[in-house]
């Protein structure tokens, strides 16, 4: 089954909102999955595209500077966030 591409941008949307809401904290991919109430190989797919877009930040370890195996963490790039901080005010 193919996703229409407007409905596509809708779940980016999400996705940046739910990482706005939880800034500066980065989250799994699975928690992310979870929020949005998608398949988390769909939800990673769609998170490397925003990475490839400079809107999010991938990050490859953990909080005492050990790389995952097989995780990553996401967050919203300073850029993104301070376009989302305008928009709100």
């Amino acid at each position: 089954m193919k996703i229409s591409d407007k409905k596509i941008q809708k779940i980016f949307e999400q996705i940046l909102y739910y990482l706005y809401s939880i800034n500066p904290k980065a989250t799994y991919t699975s928690y992310i999955a979870e929020e949005i109430a998608r398949d988390e190989e769909f939800v990673k797919k769609l998170l490397f595209e925003l990475k490839s877009k400079n809107l999010i930040i991938e990050i490859k370890k953990n909080k005492h500077g050990k790389d995952y195996s097989r995780r990553s963490r996401w967050k919203l790039s300073l850029e993104t966030y301070n376009i989302y901080s305008n928009k709100q005010k």
